[in-house]
């Protein structure tokens, strides 16, 4: 089968042996994987790895080994973290994979992406997508599921005053996700067309150029960018919540200063559990107009320079055979 790899910070096409699943797993045909900040990042030499690309994935089960054989025919999506759900596991054993010590974590850190025609996971991992959604909106659902795990962390009263901080995919997606939990929502990014697809009912927009004064109780940083934080720090009241959403290659000099005077709590916010996404799909969100271009596995390539252009929206990759919409 072909797949797209990181090889040496280098993107390759490669032709690998279909895997088979280990105990405890299904075989996914994948119908359609996307490309995030994550993937171009790897390719700069975050979290070191090499393999086959991807983490956002929707597909169907073809082959279990040892597990329920109900799962073949299920079209599906997947939880990234892969634990190791030993006894002694205290992570794994309050459910919290995402933060397992051995864990692997699909297409980032010792286990084989999305970006192929076929991928492994244990069935644990693998939650079922309803008929009426559709597959343009399930391969969103990892990213999506990353805006409402704020929600999670975060208690936001509908008088919260809440900012998002980047008007990329991640940002955009958040976006629909925190418009769930307050009505005061203003979305600050750069370019005036993306904004215009995170305004809605309540949502305020504003250029970062436009950004003066203002202070909000809660500001999500999702800039994809090691300015991020200065950013966003500058913005926050005193004894706000600053929400860290960004991963970079590299990192510069912060001064932390402001988060001692005014006493700001700073939050780390990574992956979420994927049934509220699922569910805010199956009541009818649509996340779809979030997603730029749609490219065959074989234009990997173009896909990520399209991917990696300032300002571009959601890219996807479609496998060979898949019935994706």
């Amino acid at each position: 089968m072909k797949a797209v790899q990181c090889v040496e910070k280098q993107l390759i096409l490669s032709k690998v042996a279909v895997p088979d699943p280990a105990p405890g797993e299904a075989r996914v045909h994948v119908h359609l994987a996307g490309i995030c900040n994550t993937d171009l990042e790897i390719l700069k030499g975050y979290a070191g790895f090499t393999g086959t690309l991807g983490h956002e994935f929707v597909g169907t089960v073809d082959k279990v080994n040892g597990a329920d054989p109900g799962w073949v025919g299920q079209r599906v999506v997947g939880e990234i973290n892969i634990g190791c759900h030993a006894p002694d596991c205290t992570w794994c054993n309050k459910g919290l994979a995402r933060h397992c010590p051995n864990r692997q974590v699909l297409g980032i850190h010792s286990k084989d992406g999305t970006m192929a025609e076929y991928l492994t996971l244990p069935t644990r991992n693998l939650l079922s997508v309803p008929d009426h959604v559709s597959d343009n909106n399930a391969v969103l659902v990892e990213p999506l599921a990353a805006g409402f795990e704020i929600l999670e962390q975060v208690h936001l009263q509908p008088t919260t005053n809440v900012a998002i901080l980047g008007d990329g995919k991640l940002g955009l997606l958040i976006n629909r996700a925190l418009r769930t939990g307050t009505s005061t929502l203003t979305h600050i990014g750069k370019h005036r067309e993306k904004l215009d697809l995170a305004a809605g009912s309540g949502i305020q927009t504003l250029l970062l150029d436009d950004l003066k004064d203002e202070q909000f109780d809660v500001i999500v940083d999702a800039t994809g960018s090691v300015t991020g934080f200065e950013t966003a720090i500058r913005h926050v009241k005193p004894r706000g919540t600053l929400v860290l959403k960004t991963t970079v290659s590299r990192s510069g000099p912060m001064d932390m200063t402001p988060v001692v005077v005014n006493e700001i709590t700073v939050l780390g916010s990574r992956c979420g559990r994927f049934e509220p996404a699922l569910r805010a799909l199956s009541k009818g969100l649509d996340v779809t107009p979030l997603i730029e271009k749609c490219f065959p596995l074989e234009q990997a390539e173009e896909a990520f320079k399209l991917a990696s252009t300032p300002g571009s929206l959601k890219v996807l990759l479609k496998m060979p055979g898949s019935p994706a919409d």
